[in-house]
C-alpha cells in the first residue's frame, strides 16, 4: 500500500482553505447532493480503546454510505491491549486495511499509530482532542447562521479535550473564542498560548463574562470517562458553571446551544436549555456523520481538499 497519505489527528493538520472544503463536502453529503462512493472496495479498520455511541455508529454508517466496509474493534479484539507495541500493530493493519480511525486515551498512542502506519489515521478522540466533534460542530454553526465567520462561540466548563480542539479550530478560522473555566481546569497551555496570539482566543473565569454576547454556547459534561471518580469534587468546581435559561440570555437572542453529548441534565446544563429552541444538539449528533463522511471521502477516497 502506497505511503503517500494524509492523517487526521488535530484540526490544526488541515488550512483554513482545506477545512473550508471538507465543510463544502459535509454540506452536499448532509443534503443528499453526494452520489459518489469513494470508498467502494475498502474498508475502515475501527479501533475503539475508549466505548462510544456517536463515534462508532456515525463512522460504520458513514463508512457503508461512501460503499466501505468497516470493522469495529475492541480492547478484546485488538493486540494492543495485551501489550503489543502501537508501531507493530500499525505496521500489521496497513497491510489489511485502507484507512484506520482510533478512539483511545493518550494522544501519544495516536501519533504513534500515524508514525508508523501506512494508510490514513483519523483521530476519532483522545484526552488531548476531540477533532471530528468540534468539525461537526461547527458545521453545525455554519447550517444554523450561514457562516463560522465572525461569530463569538462561548465554551462553558472543563478545559477538556473538547475546549482544546475548539481552541485549535478558532486558530485555524479565527473566529472569537471565549472559554469560562475553573481556575484548575483549564485548557492546554500550548494551544491556549499559541491561540491566544491572535487575539481572537481569550480564557476567563466568570461563565457569564464568556456568555455576554456569544452567538453559541457550549458546554460538556463535568467529570469525563474516566474521571467518574472525581465527580463529586468536579460538581464542586463546577457549581456556577451550569448553562441554564438565565445564561443563555446573556448570549445574543438568536444564540444556539451545542453539547457533544452524553448530557447529563441539571448539571453541566438545564433540561429546559438541551431540550428548548436554542438547542441544536440533535443536528450537532447528525452532523458527525456527515463531517466524517467527508474526512473520509478526502483521506481514503481520492476527493481534492
Amino acid at each position: 500500500m502506497s505511503t503517500a497519505h494524509r492523517d487526521f489527528l488535530q484540526i490544526t493538520d488541515f488550512s483554513p482553505a482545506e477545512l473550508n472544503e471538507l465543510f463544502v463536502l459535509a454540506e452536499q453529503m448532509c443534503a443528499g447532493a453526494y452520489k459518489k462512493k469513494p470508498l467502494a472496495g475498502k474498508t475502515l479498520a475501527m479501533i475503539f480503546m475508549k466505548s462510544s455511541t456517536r463515534t462508532r455508529v456515525s463512522f460504520e454508517v458513514g463508512t457503508y454510505q461512501l460503499g466501505g466496509h468497516a470493522l469495529f474493534l475492541s480492547p478484546r479484539d485488538v493486540q494492543l491491549g495485551r501489550g503489543e507495541p502501537v508501531a507493530d500493530t500499525a505496521r500489521v493493519l496497513s497491510r489489511y486495511v485502507d484507512g484506520i480511525m482510533i478512539r483511545t486515551f493518550a494522544h501519544s498512542d495516536v501519533v504513534e499509530l500515524a508514525k508508523h502506519a501506512e494508510v490514513p489515521v483519523i483521530n476519532g478522540l483522545t484526552d488531548l482532542v476531540h477533532p471530528c466533534q468540534v468539525l461537526a460542530d461547527i458545521l453545525t454553526i455554519r447550517q444554523t447562521f450561514g457562516t463560522h465567520h465572525g461569530k463569538r462561540v462561548a465554551w462553558i466548563g472543563d478545559g477538556n479535550n473538547m475546549a482544546n480542539s475548539w481552541i485549535n479550530a478558532a486558530r485555524v478560522l479565527g473566529f472569537e473564542l471565549v472559554l469560562a473555566c475553573p481556575e484548575t481546569y483549564s485548557p492546554n497551555a500550548e494551544f491556549l498560548s499559541k491561540a491566544s496570539a491572535n487575539g481572537n482566543v481569550r480564557l476567563v473565569r466568570d461563565p457569564a463574562e464568556a456568555a455576554d454576547g456569544a452567538d453559541v454556547i457550549n458546554t460538556d459534561v463535568w467529570a469525563s470517562m474516566g474521571q467518574e471518580e472525581e465527580q463529586a469534587i468536579r460538581e464542586k468546581a463546577f457549581k456556577n458553571f451550569t448553562v441554564d435559561a438565565k445564561l443563555m440570555k446573556r448570549a445574543n437572542k438568536d444564540a444556539i446551544f451545542l453539547h457533544c453529548l452524553p448530557a447529563h441534565r441539571g448539571e453541566e446544563v438545564s433540561a429546559d436549555v438541551i431540550d428548548g429552541p436554542q438547542s441544536r444538539v440533535w443536528d450537532e449528533a447528525e452532523n458527525r456523520l456527515h463531517i466524517q463522511k467527508a474526512i473520509m471521502a478526502a483521506l481514503m477516497g481520492g476527493e481534492k481538499l
